[in-house]
């Protein structure tokens, strides 16, 4: 019988027992059928298959004819190696060499002694298998023939350039030290039998008993070859191949790396990634690391002060129910593009999850019907019925009006149960995050006539990273956190971070009864990892260039498995060191684990955090709560993440990490570096004055926006003047700084688009001018401009050219008196003002997009446009949101061929198998018909809005058919802006002030 494609058993089998019936006997006294047995005989035959075994410094020298003008050599082998010479003879005339060159077989032949004529011949692939292959060489008559594995008709044959002549004697294994050939390929490693020589089966029992030929380091009648690859200590799918000495492990496509496929390519959670630096987007997530876990993807949602992961489903917006069953029921499945196993690898870590549901009806009751049974109800990850909607909780068999108690029939606890003819909704969130997220919905009141429903179920988002925060800190070195039945694998892996002032402290360790897992730091900037394999004890030391008692966080990765130990320090830093071969069968399987040292140890001082083993994080907060010494949580994050918040921003102390505060910044965002402008209509104005008790804002080294003093005056001898542009229109005044004396600074920009900078800070007749005349700035191209004065000196950059250096005169004070006002586009100022500024500038006002502006601590831009910051800010005219295509990142994106983690990262494919990728395809459709009908609309709209202001430019006025709200706005753009707020990217776009 022949089971799954492979041959059948050949050969004798003796004492077969099953459930104690002894087989053998059974069949020989024919207490059994064997009818159906076939070539089945009671006597075993002594076998002919006599094994030779080779290593590195063995040969066979077998006997043949002597001056035959016929070869044939035939054998059979078997190998883990790509490379090795199978036979070496030396003709009469030249040499011939049967070698094993990266898995084929090659023959090397030259009758003539001349290297030019040598003739090469190969067949066959992958023959380094393990397996056993046949080899079949001949030749005579002036060609040769090879035949790999009895395959005859993929037999190559070639010519041979002259009749050849046998020496006589044959060489196996490759190491030939007693003949003049010296075979330079390397020597044969595994097993050979079948020899034939001139057709001759050789006795190999005979050359055993020394009767013919001879041979030298040689195991004759066995084969002792090792498969590497069994068992497979390849991990995660990773494929194993292997050479005589070692196997490999080829990880490609499997989102893990290192010498066994254990270590994962992705961090554990978008709150990992945000700590990176890195802003939202969509992103592979591993949260098990070694664990069994595939990784998946998950969109990263990183906001100022949260981080949300979001999982989306396959269900569309506002999906019409339909499709009832025999009992009424409408079961509406809804599928993720992720197992329920790696949900909840998500739930479970997050600090909560929310999911957005509404129901919108017509005549179709929610949940309660008329004797009170609800007639829907949603199944979540416990698949047990939930009859609470978004907006309410469990156990409570309402919706979110009936919570709020503002439902359109006060009768009942939704809207929907009204059973109204009239379109109505419940909607809400659902925050529950045991029971999410939804899974099925069975609606069950859209059979009868009129009835009409349409259900939206949002994607699954989570917030925040309970594991990577998990955390302890360690007030005493006679502290330790004991944990019982720490496990210890074949493959091992520990990360976790720490921090601490001490120069020495032990980090954690395992103490059983034959292995020791020990990890300390030593001398305030290394790291020794030790461990006992078996019997064996191996120790990594990494030294690192900067100290790592600094109190700043710093990450520990360790892993040993069977092939190597790994150390690595804060991702760069690491020493690799082979393990000893077969030393992890000996280890112990469990034993107890301590974070922190035992007593009459030198123990840790400092904090832990986010400890990781084999994929399972270990709650250091909860065992801190009961173990002396130790506290939960640890403060400080800001002293290692605080160059995420860039641009000014200030780094925030919290609990469970840290957050920007954008406030003193012209940036917004998770990390400062969202561009916030602004695009100006001809004669629009943003006025932000500086109160006399609050001048003093302005003061201090305008790169370090600490220093917040509150003066009655404000004086400056050094400022720092920052912001972009773009515009078509020239000339204009850009910025202009008043003061409440005759100072002032202001930024125009002349009428042939060149750049001037005006400073007159008294003592002088007319202002200190500098004129850029380079290049036309009003080119609608994104333009940034940074002035910074310190006494008479000032520098300036524009864009990314050369910082150019420039003095006011001596005859100039040096004080920019009393501060009063920052003006933005157009002048509105009493008082004196420089009359050239108003003659040639002023009219009709800046007409393009302003950006990221910034003097000194103050964003006056970003305090206009922020309606929750109390600021003295004024805005005269239209002024819309944008961040005008104007400003080049700060960060400096990581190239996306290079970026694991980026989900369109040069248009690669993760290679996994996706089961449920159907539902992503249906959404990116919708979205893709969307976009076409919204710019179709979008199109429409603006050009409609272009024939109207062109037509009406001169008009005193006009009529419109706005909404209400559009009497109050001063133009078309103004009343669509009032009626939709998110409309401020349409007028953006139509005046086209962006940058492609």
């Amino acid at each position: 019988m022949s089971l799954g494609g492979k041959e059948n058993f050949a050969g004798c089998l003796e004492g077969i027992t099953y459930n104690g019936d002894n087989i053998t006997s059974l069949v020989r006294r024919k207490k059994v059928d064997t009818s159906n047995f076939r070539n089945l005989t009671f006597t075993c035959a002594e076998s002919s298959f006599f094994p030779v075994y080779f290593n590195s410094t063995s040969f066979l020298r077998l006997p043949g004819q002597r001056d035959s003008d016929t070869l044939s050599v035939s054998l059979s082998f078997r190998t883990w190696n790509p490379n090795g010479v199978l036979m070496f003879t030396q003709l009469a005339e030249g040499w011939l060499e049967l070698l094993l060159i990266e898995g084929k077989i090659t023959v090397y032949m030259n009758v003539t002694q001349k290297r030019s004529t040598r003739i090469d011949i190969s067949s066959g692939i992958g023959l380094n298998d393990g397996q056993w292959h046949s080899v079949h060489l001949n030749a005579l008559d002036n060609y040769a023939m090879l035949t790999v594995d009895g395959d005859e008709a993929s037999t190559v044959r070639t010519a041979i350039p002259g009749q050849i002549k046998t020496g006589g004697t044959y060489y196996f294994g490759g190491y030939f030290p007693h003949t003049s050939m010296w075979s330079l390929q390397r020597s044969f490693q595994g097993c050979i039998q079948m020899i034939h020589i001139d057709d001759h089966l050789v006795d190999l029992r005979a050359v055993e008993e020394g009767h013919i030929g001879t041979f030298e380091n040689v195991s004759l009648d066995m084969c002792a070859i090792i498969d590497r690859c069994v068992p497979n200590h390849c991990e995660h799918g990773g494929k194993c191949s292997q050479t005589w000495d070692t196997f490999s492990c080829n990880c490609s496509g499997t989102g893990y790396s290192g010498a066994t496929c254990h270590t994962s390519l992705y961090q554990q959670s978008c709150e990992e990634y945000k700590h990176q630096g890195k802003s939202s987007g969509n992103f592979w997530i591993d949260p098990d690391g070694s664990g069994s876990l595939s990784p998946f993807r998950v969109h990263c949602d990183m906001t100022d002060t949260m981080v949300w992961t979001t999982l989306r489903n396959n269900m569309s917006p506002q999906t019409s129910v339909s499709a009832a069953d025999e009992d009424g029921k409408a079961v509406l499945p809804i599928t993720y593009n992720v197992t329920d196993e790696q949900v909840l690898s998500v739930t479970s870590r997050a600090e909560r999850c929310e999911q957005y549901v509404a129901y919108t009806c017509r005549m179709s009751r929610l949940l309660t019907g008329p004797d009170g049974t609800p007639f829907t109800w949603w199944l979540g990850r416990d698949n047990k019925r939930h009859f609470y909607w978004g907006g309410s909780g469990p156990g409570i068999q309402k919706c979110a009006c009936g919570i709020e108690n503002n439902c359109s029939d006060p009768k009942h606890y939704c809207n929907c149960d009204a059973d109204l003819r009239a379109w109505m909704e419940d909607a809400g969130l659902l925050v529950y995050k045991d029971h999410l997220p939804v899974n099925t919905v069975v609606i069950g009141d859209t059979s009868r006539s009129g009835s009409e429903a349409k259900l939206t179920v949002g994607p699954l988002k989570c917030q925040g990273d309970r594991n990577f925060w998990n955390a302890a800190s360690f007030n005493s070195p006679a502290s330790s956190l004991h944990f019982k039945y720490f496990q210890i694998e074949s493959s091992t892996d520990i990360s976790f971070y720490f921090k601490t002032s001490s120069n020495y402290g032990v980090l954690l360790e395992n103490l059983g009864a034959n292995n020791l897992l020990h990890i300390e730091i030593r001398e305030g900037s290394m790291v020794l990892l030790s461990f006992d394999f078996g019997k064996n004890r191996m120790e990594l030391t990494v030294q690192t260039p900067k100290p790592l008692n600094d109190d700043q966080w710093h990450r520990v990765e360790a892993e040993k498995n069977t092939k190597e130990a790994v150390l690595q320090i804060d991702g760069h830093y690491r020493e690799v060191k082979a393990t000893p071969p077969l030393g992890h069968t000996e280890l112990e399987f469990y034993s107890d684990l301590y974070i922190g040292a035992l007593s009459g140890q030198r123990g840790f001082l400092g904090c832990m955090r986010s400890l990781k083993i084999n994929g399972i994080f270990f709650d250091l907060e909860e065992r801190a709560k009961v173990t002396p010494g130790v506290k939960p949580g640890c403060q400080g994050h800001c002293s290692t993440y605080k160059m995420h918040c860039r641009n000014g921003g200030r780094c925030v102390e919290q609990y469970n990490g840290y957050s920007c505060d954008c406030s003193l910044s012209a940036y917004d965002g998770p990390f400062c570096t969202d561009d916030v402008g602004g695009y100006f209509e001809a004669g629009t104005m943003v006025r932000y004055d500086f109160l006399l008790d609050h001048g003093g804002l302005l003061l201090g080294d305008p790169r370090s926006f600490s220093n917040l003093a509150y003066l009655g005056e404000t004086n400056l001898t050094q400022e720092e003047l920052v912001f972009s542009f773009s515009t078509y229109s020239a000339p204009s005044i850009l910025v202009y700084i008043s003061s409440r004396t005759q100072d002032y600074m202001a930024v125009v920009l002349r009428h042939n688009g060149s750049l001037q900078v005006r400073y007159s800070l008294g003592g002088l007749v007319e202002p200190y001018t500098i004129d850029i005349d380079h290049r036309n700035m009003a080119n609608g191209q994104p333009h940034s401009v940074n002035i910074t004065r310190n006494l008479r000196e000032i520098r300036l950059q524009l864009d990314h050219y050369t910082v150019s250096t420039h003095t006011l005169p001596e005859s100039s004070d040096t004080q920019f008196s009393l501060v009063k006002s920052i003006f933005l586009g157009k002048v509105y100022e009493t008082g004196q003002i420089d009359p050239i500024l108003i003659e040639r500038y002023n009219s009709p006002g800046f007409v393009g997009c302003l950006s990221r502006v910034q003097l000194n601590n103050v964003a006056p831009l970003k305090a206009a446009l922020r309606s929750g910051m109390t600021a003295p800010v004024s805005i005269h005219g239209i002024l819309v949101q944008s961040n005008c295509g104007a400003s080049p990142l700060t960060i400096t994106p990581m190239p996306l061929a290079s970026d694991l983690w980026q989900i369109e990262a040069g248009g690669a494919v993760f290679p996994f198998k996706d089961e449920k990728i159907g539902g992503d395809a249906a959404h990116q459709n919708f979205a893709v018909i969307a976009g076409i009908i919204s710019l179709v609309i979008l199109t429409v709209l603006c050009f409609m809005v272009f024939v109207i202001r062109h037509m009406f430019r001169h008009k005193g006025s006009y009529h419109t058919n706005e909404a209400k709200g559009a009497d109050s706005a001063n133009c078309a753009d103004a009343a669509i802006i009032v009626n939709d707020p998110a409309f401020t990217e349409t007028i953006d776009e139509s005046k086209k002030e962006w940058f492609i």
